[in-house]
Parts: structure tokens; C-alpha cells; sequence
């Protein structure tokens, strides 16, 4: 795993250093550079496989190709034996090399051989030409912009752009909207005007001063294949390429672990590895005092279960320590205090392996959160509803902002793009209309894009829980669930692998029959019943506990002083984005209810990333 940057254009030797060692904890264990008049390419290497020759950039025979590379290929072993048999020849037994070899052979259609996670950069010195790739799922972030005089700039990280002074550190102001939808910012846009994500699933090819977008895999909920499968063979199946994608994530040169909270999804994945593994393993999770927050009964039961070296760790009282640390090392304002945790649990991890397995992904594919139940629940009674009698229910001041929310879902179920952001949203539309100053509301005008962000995915299939699923994939799963996971591990120079979405496995289970998924009121079926004598039943049977962090008894403490400071009126007064008046009172409600604990969170999150990226006010790491 490790950290990539570079440019097409002519800066500095000086700047491409600085643009690659502030990623150092992206790799610390090896750098490297190469610089024409052309092209600049940096990288930062966490030695995972070869750990003696896998030195980047990387060449082919005649050195006219060239590659960085972030991120593991697990069919590399495979495709390396095809690539010699066609004559390629091989400097060393990485995988990286063997993504070189596959380019010169099938261009920008390599991308379709791998299997794994990456983001990449390829300069091709014949056709002066840069391609850029990033993996199907967007496991592994990828940051680009181009400056006003041309100058075309990529990197893992966006801090590593900002190393360059022409970038500048300017707000897009549509993506401050979406974020107080989202709590991140979704598809190409980031908080900096300018800088954009490489797409999941996404090439970029950077030639004579243009850059061509292309998408080149998506994922489809067509339940056809299933049609004259019973539920004991899906199950069955469904093991056997989870256990596959298992053990091809295995493969590494250095100690490797499992994060295990005591859910469906980590105790599956601890249970599967203990079957191919000969030697204990190292599993990993983090508790709190508070029992209501606590998942370390359960993690317990499976690590004993299975006999793990497990190694626990509680997380009271850490928030003031860490939150400038992790926000800095998110480079954008997202809203998701298991960040914290998370963060904390990799660094515990760090001394013991440098690889860990970890379940995410499972919820968006087999239908685990609460509010698919929510939202095909409302949209099976649509047509009995009466939404305009909700609509002006959610007009009354409630005092309670759940039952607000639960009238404006009941009033927009006949519009289930409408219905899932009135559900999910932070902030409301009403609720934005106070939390905005005017001079931003000016700036900002009639623009609404979550609403058509969530519009443009909600319809391609013909299931409303398919269409619910395939809306997370590509909004939540990048941008928060494996943005918060590649960056906080990262952070800790960890190496994070995800089974869950392995590419052949996930397109397995988004054919699986709706009915399958959810059945009822039961969350993940299908793999509640893959997991029957595998598992404990005590395990199996649990309902869906969330990384969610005790905010309210930490804001009890310490915390409560500090973001007061964070918060004042001169600050927010001086960004001019949000209204003090409205932002004063969060830090007195009830933080155990949801939707206040993810607006003040949103709000604290986003002043203190201002300050460290717009202000310059770094933390001490």
C-alpha cells in the first residue's frame, strides 16, 4: 500500500519531494521519483509483497513505460504467468510490475484483469500520454486538479496538491451544501473548488492538454441468473466466493490481522479465516465504558470462539487528543465520528501486523442498514398515504426532530429520491434555511444537487431495494464507509483489505433475489443463513449494532469547553458561511438523538477543517 502524486508539466524536482514525503505515512518504508521535462511522478511504498525489489516508479523492458502504484492485485500471481508465456519479461515478483506488462499488452482495458483495489498512474513516453486508474468500488482515494497556466496535478492525497502554490485553497460552494446533505461530499466534487475525485470505476487519460473520462465497470442488481436457485445453494455459494476472496487477500510478506467488532460482517470474515489460516490470528477492536455504545461482549464470544490473539481497546475521553489529527488526514470536512475510533483502533493495530481484513461493505450489498426496511416499507404503502395530510404535518414545530423527519419521509414516499434524502439528510432543506448565512444563501441560489445526485441512481433497476442498494455503492460507500477507512488506516501506515467487495464476489450477490436480502423485517438474510453453523446463533441473531461514539458523554467532559472555542460567534461571523444564532443552541440538545449528534458533528467538523486547511492552523502529528 502506499501513496502516489505527480504532475504533467514542468515543476520543480523540489516540489514533486514535497508533494510526495507529506504522504509519508502512506508508505514509510520507501520513496521514489521520476522526472523528465514532461511528466513528474512521486511515490511512497508500505512494503507488503517483494519486500526487496519492489522499489517504485516501475519500467518496463525498455523503460518507455512507467508506473506508481497504490494498492494491492490479488490475481497477480495468475496474470503474471499469462504475461510470460506472451514473452514480457519481469525484473522482480511484485504485482505492480505485472500491471506494467498488462497495460503495454491491452492498453486501458488492463484495468479489466485485476482483481483487487488500486489507484495507478502510467506514463507512456511514446504516446506522452498519462492514464489513470482507480479500483471498481473506490477503495483506494484518487485526487486530481489542473492549475490556470495548464499544469495538470494527481495524488492519493489532496494535501499532497496543496503542496503546489498555484493550487488554490478556494471552497466550492455547492459542495458545502452537499455536505450539510450528506455529511461528506459525493461523486467527483471535494470541498476544494477545483479539485475533483477520480470517479470509482473511473480512467482518466491526460493528453495534449485534455483530460477523457471514461467509466469502465459498474455494478448490475439484474436478478435473472437466480431464477432456479433455492436458498441453500445461494448460501452455500455465497460461502464459497466470500472464502475465495478471502484467501486471495491473504497473500503478504509481512504479519496481517482482522478487525472484529462482534457484527454479522467481521465474525463471518474471523470465522472463514480461521479455516484457512494454520496459526491463531490477530483480530482487533475497540470498545467504551458505556454499555449502550459497546460491541466488546460479542467480539469477545468470537474471538474465544474461534481462539484469536484478540487485543481490545477503550476509547473514553480521546475526542480533543485526535479530531484535528484525523480531520487533517481526511483532507476533507466528512461527518463521521467513528473516524475517531477508527483511527485509534490503527494505531493499536500498527503494533502488531501491518495488513488487516476488515467487513466493510457488506450492509450496501446484502441490505443491512435500517432504512432499507424504512424505504420500501414506505414505498410498498405509497399508494394509501396521503402526503399532502404529512406535508403538513412536518410543518408543525415538533419538538422532537424525529417525528419532523418521519413526516417529511411520509409526505415524499410517492418520491423516493425525495424520501431517502427527507430521511438521511443532516439537515433539512427548512433546516438549511436557517443554518446558512444570507450572504451564502446568495451565493449558493435556487441550487439543490442532492436531490439529483440520489434522482440519478434511484431508477436504473426495476427493485426499489436494488436501486436503494446501488445509491449507497455509489454515494455512502465511497465517500464515507472507505474514504474513513483507507484514511485512518493510512494514517497509521496499515494496509486495510475489504473481502466484502471483491469484485467477482459482489457481482455474485447484487444478482441475489431482493427476498433474499431482505426478508421481512430480517436485515442480510441470505447471509444470516450462509453464516448457520459457522457462527454462533447468539451472533446471527443480533440486531445491527453501528460504529456510533458516545459524542453526548464525551461532550459531558472536556469536549464541551473546546467547541465552544471552535464554535464561537467570531469564527463562524468570519467564515460567513453558516448563521450563529442557529449553530449556538446544538451545543446544548440532546446528543443521544441521531439527527442532532450528525449536526453538530457536521458543523464542529467542518469550522475545524476551514481552520486547518483554509487558516493553515496544522496540529502537531
Amino acid at each position: 500500500m502506499c501513496g502516489i502524486c505527480g504532475f504533467v508539466g514542468n515543476y520543480s524536482r523540489d516540489l514533486l519531494e514535497k508533494m510526495t514525503d507529506i504522504m509519508s505515512h502512506r508508505g514509510p518504508d520507501d520513496r521514489g521519483f521520476y522526472k523528465d521535462d514532461d511528466v513528474g511522478l512521486g511515490h511512497r511504498r508500505l512494503s507488503i509483497i517483494d519486500l526487496q525489489s519492489g522499489h517504485q516508479p516501475i519500467f518496463n523492458e525498455n523503460d518507455s513505460i512507467v508506473l506508481i502504484y497504490n494498492g494491492e492485485t490479488y490475481n497477480f500471481s495468475t496474470l503474471r504467468e499469462d504475461l510470460l508465456k506472451k514473452g514480457h519479461q519481469f525484473k522482480t515478483r511484485t504485482d505492480s510490475e505485472v500491471i506494467v506488462h498488462l497495460y503495454e499488452e491491452h492498453g486501458e482495458r488492463c484495468v479489466d484483469y485485476l482483481r483487487g483495489m488500486f489507484a495507478f498512474a502510467i506514463w507512456d513516453k511514446k504516446k506522452k500520454e498519462l492514464f489513470l486508474a482507480r479500483d471498481r468500488f473506490g477503495i483506494k482515494p484518487l485526487y486530481f486538479t489542473e492549475t490556470s497556466s495548464g499544469i495538470f496535478i494527481f495524488a492519493s492525497e489532496i494535501k499532497s496538491i496543496l503542496q503546489i502554490p498555484d493550487v488554490k485553497r478556494e471552497i466550492d460552494p455547492i459542495a458545502v451544501d452537499q455536505y450539510f446533505t450528506f455529511r461528506y461530499v459525493p461523486e467527483n466534487r471535494t470541498m476544494f473548488k477545483n479539485i475533483y475525485k477520480l470517479e470509482p470505476g473511473h480512467i482518466l487519460i491526460r493528453k495534449n492538454n485534455n483530460n477523457e473520462i471514461k467509466q469502465y465497470w459498474d455494478i448490475s442488481f439484474d436478478n435473472k441468473p437466480f431464477f432456479e436457485k433455492n436458498e441453500n445453494e445461494v448460501a452455500q455459494q455465497l460461502t464459497e466466493l466470500l472464502q475465495e476472496s478471502i484467501k486471495l487477500r491473504l497473500i503478504s510478506d509481512v504479519p496481517l490481522g482482522a478487525y472484529l467488532s462482534g457484527g454479522l460482517d467481521s465474525s463471518f470474515m474471523v470465522a472463514l479465516m480461521s479455516r484457512i489460516c494454520s496459526e491463531p490470528l490477530e483480530t482487533f477492536s475497540i470498545g467504551f465504558d458505556d454499555e449502550k455504545w459497546d460491541e466488546s461482549l460479542y467480539s469477545d464470544l468470537i474471538a474465544e470462539e474461534f481462539h484469536t490473539n484478540h487485543h481490545k481497546l477503550r476509547a473514553e475521553s480521546k475526542a480533543i487528543e485526535l479530531i484535528e489529527k484525523v480531520i487533517w488526514h481526511l483532507d476533507e470536512p466528512m461527518a463521521d465520528a467513528a473516524t475517531i475510533p477508527t483511527y485509534m483502533m490503527s494505531k493499536l493495530t500498527r503494533e502488531y501486523v501491518t495488513v488487516v481484513l476488515s467487513g466493510e461493505g457488506a450492509d450496501e450489498i446484502f441490505a443491512g442498514y435500517d432504512k432499507y426496511k424504512v424505504l420500501t416499507s414506505g414505498n410498498a404503502i405509497k399508494s394509501v398515504v396521503f402526503s399532502p395530510f404529512f406535508n403538513l404535518l412536518s410543518q408543525i414545530p415538533y419538538r422532537n426532530i424525529k417525528a419532523t423527519r418521519l413526516c417529511e419521509y411520509l409526505g415524499n414516499v410517492h418520491d423516493i429520491a425525495r424520501a431517502y434524502i427527507r430521511l438521511q439528510s443532516v439537515f433539512s432543506e427548512k433546516e438549511k434555511s436557517f443554518l446558512y448565512s444570507d450572504e451564502y444563501k446568495k451565493t449558493l441560489g435556487n441550487v439543490n444537487s442532492s436531490v439529483e445526485i440520489i434522482q440519478k441512481y434511484i431508477t436504473k433497476f426495476d427493485d426499489v431495494l436494488n436501486n436503494l442498494l446501488y445509491v449507497d455503492i455509489k454515494t455512502w460507500l465511497p465517500n464515507d464507509v472507505l474514504l474513513k477507512n483507507d484514511k485512518m488506516t493510512m494514517a497509521n501506515s496499515i494496509e486495510a483489505r475489504v473481502p466484502f467487495l471483491d469484485h467477482v464476489f459482489a457481482e455474485y450477490c447484487a444478482h441475489i433475489p431482493v427476498k433474499m436480502k431482505l426478508k421481512g423485517l430480517t436485515d442480510k438474510y441470505i447471509l444470516r443463513k450462509a453464516m448457520q453453523s459457522v457462527v454462533p446463533d447468539t451472533i446471527i441473531k443480533r440486531k445491527k449494532h453501528g460504529f456510533t461514539v458516545p459524542i453526548q458523554k464525551w461532550m459531558a467532559g472536556s469536549l464541551l469547553d473546546y467547541c465552544k472555542k471552535v464554535l464561537s460567534r467570531e469564527n463562524i461571523e468570519r467564515r460567513g458561511y453558516l448563521n450563529y444564532s442557529f449553530i449556538e443552541p446544538l451545543l446544548n440538545r440532546d446528543l443521544d438523538n441521531i439527527y442532532y449528534r450528525r449536526q453538530f458533528w457536521s458543523v464542529l467538523t467542518f469550522e475545524l477543517w476551514c481552520q486547518i486547511f483554509l487558516d493553515r492552523q496544522y496540529p502537531a502529528l
